[in-house]
Order: structure tokens, then C-alpha cells, then sequence
């Protein structure tokens, strides 16, 4: 099922006065360092710290009485089990949230916190798919998929729409590129529907880490191509194996490019975020950064990004080995 602008602008309605209507900054130092005029849209300061809260409302409002009474049932390494657990509360439904056991404690302890029951797996050695499954099965309560689903794209979309209506507001005439990490594609999705609505001649490009880039590798083959990866990455909120059924014609029509990231290159950004643009960004919400800071997006002659900088969720143990460089 294909999304419309109209269903963007819809969830933007249903969120107003419940998600942050997060800022739309830019660093004169960025700026310089790149030769661009960066528009970076902070999604580090949404709600639960990451975009997923927009998705995971949109689509909790919208279910019956009878549905909301029984609750629902997720799984997700971290943001979107927070934005699924506070939307449950904000409309007073349980939430139980099947969460990998190495997820980093900061998210399993805020989902926890705004009062979902929290089922941990072994990731090497169950299917969360599977134990969601069978818990939604038992208890007659609704599946919350974390990207593939035509209200959570809808959802994320609506950080497009606010990125060209506020550029549009600081002057900027049209966005030549406007970047957002990558994992199953729902906010890459999302945010391409509002964007090529509204600016169609637009780039709209996407960022993965190294291992995961099945997004890129679906692009040029045409068709979603799983991966099976060999390694985790830092950007433990990017390690979808394959695009959405629902997402990936999307992303194969409005998307030009996919730019693939180091681990090393997001330890930087990271770093760079923090040191200079002031700003606590996770690995995974700081991919397109990354790839800017590498030189591995592909302006084409054009001179103003619109950047996600999509969550900030980022365990402070970890944080701290990065900026000491030994990430």
C-alpha cells in the first residue's frame, strides 16, 4: 500500500500538540568545514529522543476502542520501542515491546520507564518476528511493525514536511539534497513522499552503515535483496537485513542514492557533533552526518542539504569511549 502526501499531511494533523515540532538549525562551522549550507532538522529532540514517536502515534491513535483495550505488541532494538511504549501511555493502552538482549541499556530502560513490559531475546539465536508474533496471537493485541506499515511511514514523513516548511521560512527556496539514515526505510520513505511533494527536483538520499547496506544493494538490483550480515555496526538502530515490502518502492522511486558509512566514520561524526555543533547524536542518527563529513554525498553542483540527524539515544558509556577515540 503506497502512502500519499494527503496521508503526510493527515499525521501531521493527528500529532500536533503531542510530537515536538523539532528545530531546524544550522552550524556557521559546518557550514564552513563543507563548503554547504547545512540545514540540520533535530530529531535528537523529539520525544522519547528519536523521529520513531511520530510513526509509532499516528499509528496507535488511530485504533478502535476495543483494540486499544487489549494493547499492542512490538519489537525493536530501541527507538522504536520507546515512541511505541509513550504513545501506549499518552492513549492508555498496554505495551509489551520485544527487545534483543544486548540492546543498549539507555533505551531498554526509558522503554521500561514510560511503562511497557519489556520481553528481552537472544538475537543470535531467536526470531523476535516470531516471539512478537505468538505474544500478539495470545493476548488478541495489535502488531506495531517498526517500519513497514503505511501509518508509520506516514508518520515519519511528517519530519519532511516540517524540514521544507521551516527551510522555506529561513529562506531557502528549494533543498538540493536532503539526507536521512536508512534502515527497514520508513523514515527515508516518509520523509521522500513530503519532500518530493513539495520540492520535487529535490535529491533525496539515504545513509547506511558498511554490512548493512541492503537499501543501496536493493537500489541497484531493483528489487529488495536481503543481506546476511557478518558483523554488528555501532549503528545498532540501522541493522534492518532488508528494505520493507511497503518502503522500498518508495525508496526505488523517489531515492537517488544510498551513501555507506564506516564505523569509524560515524565515531566521528558522533564526536563532531558533540564537540562542535554542541549536539548529543546516536551512531545510527548520525549516519547522514557521517557521510557528509567523508565526502561521500554527491551534491551535483548543489549547495543546501536538509540533514535528519534522527535520534539521540546513545548509551553514555559508549559515548564516552567514542570521544576519547577509542571507537
Amino acid at each position: 500500500m503506497a502512502i500519499s502526501f494527503a496521508d503526510v499531511e493527515a499525521a501531521a494533523e493527528r500529532l500536533k500538540g503531542v510530537a515536538v515540532e523539532t528545530p531546524l538549525i544550522e552550524s556557521p562551522a559546518l557550514n564552513e568545514r563543507l563548503g554547504l549550507r547545512v540545514l540540520l532538522k533535530l530529531e535528537t529532540l523529539q520525544r522519547v529522543g528519536a523521529f520513531k514517536f511520530r510513526g509509532a502515534y499516528n499509528r496507535l491513535v488511530q485504533l478502535s476502542e476495543a483494540e486499544r483495550k487489549v494493547g499492542v505488541v512490538a519489537f525493536s532494538s530501541g527507538n522504536h520501542a520507546q515512541g511505541v511504549a509513550l504513545a501506549a501511555k499518552l492513549l492508555g493502552m498496554p505495551a509489551l515491546i520485544v527487545m534483543p538482549a544486548d540492546a543498549p541499556k539507555v533505551k531498554a530502560d526509558a522503554t521500561r520507564g514510560y511503562g511497557a513490559e519489556v520481553k528481552f531475546y537472544d538475537r543470535l539465536t531467536e526470531s523476535r518476528e516470531k516471539i512478537a508474533a505468538a505474544i500478539a496471537a495470545e493476548r488478541g493485541a495489535v502488531m506495531v511493525p517498526a517500519f513497514d506499515d503505511p501509518h508509520i511511514i506516514a508518520g515519519q514523513g511528517t519530519a519532511g514536511l516540517e524540514l521544507v516548511r521551516q527551510a522555506a521560512a529561513r529562506g531557502v527556496d528549494k533543498l538540493d539534497v536532503v539526507i536521512t539514515p536508512c534502515s527497514g526505510g520508513g523514515l527515508l520513505a516518509g520523509v521522500a513522499t513530503a519532500v518530493k511533494a513539495l520540492s520535487p527536483s529535490t535529491a533525496l538520499i539515504g545513509a547506511e552503515p558498511a554490512g548493512y547496506d541492503d537499501t543501496l544493494k536493493s537500489l541497484q538490483a531493483g528489487v529488495r535483496t536481503p543481506m546476511t550480515p557478518t558483523h554488528r555496526t555501532l549503528c545498532d538502530a540501522l541493522e534492518t537485513p532488508c528494505p520493507g515490502e511497503l518502503t522500498f518502492p518508495i525508496v526505488h522511486r523517489h531515492v537517488s542514492d544510498v551513501a555507506v558509512v564506516t564505523d569509524a566514520e560515524v565515531a566521528e561524526a558522533v564526536r563532531y557533533a558533540f564537540s562542535v555543533l554542541k549536539l548529543v547524536v546516536e551512531p545510527g542518527g548520525a549516519a547522514g552526518l557521517a557521510a557528509l563529513l567523508a565526502g561521500k554525498v554527491n551534491m551535483s553542483g548543489g549547495k543546501t542539504v536538509g540533514l535528519v540527524l534522527s535520534g539521540g539515544n546513545i548509551d553514555p558509556d559508549q559515548m564516552g569511549q567514542m570521544l576519547r577515540g577509542e571507537l
